[in-house]
């Protein structure tokens, strides 16, 4: 029997990133900060979550800035750049990339001119 599928294709589909709302992340760092320690754990079990989440969520909470509780990889609320300006930027990418090109091709038809010469003269001396 043969599969359908291509080698090496992966069926699976990717995974997708939890994104957290800042309610959630408030709600979850006071709810970690109230259990007692050896319930703390279940805590982080239940909703799937690392200690490391309940840290950064911590340390953006008590540095009053609500605003980095948003993910801003992953918000629905992150700003898109205006069409003109991400052609502009890809446009700037594209024309750094040539002059580096450029600069590379220069330099190597410069010493392929030198070693022509030098065969030139190398050519001449034994003639």
């Amino acid at each position: 029997m043969t599969s359908t599928a291509p080698a090496g294709s992966d069926p699976a589909p990717r995974p997708k990133r939890r994104t957290f709302s800042p309610e959630y992340k408030l709600r979850i760092v006071a709810e970690y900060d109230a259990a007692p320690k050896n319930e703390k754990g279940a805590v982080l079990r239940r909703e799937r979550l690392y200690h490391s989440h309940v840290k950064e969520w911590r340390a953006a909470r008590d540095a009053g800035a609500l605003e980095k509780l948003v993910d801003q990889r992953t918000s629905p609320a992150r700003p898109k750049k205006p069409a003109a300006e991400a052609e502009n930027e890809k446009l700037r990418r594209q024309v750094e990339r040539l002059e580096k090109e450029l600069a590379r091709n220069k330099a190597a038809l410069e010493v392929m001119g030198k070693a022509s010469a030098l065969l030139e003269m190398i050519s001449e001396g034994a003639g």
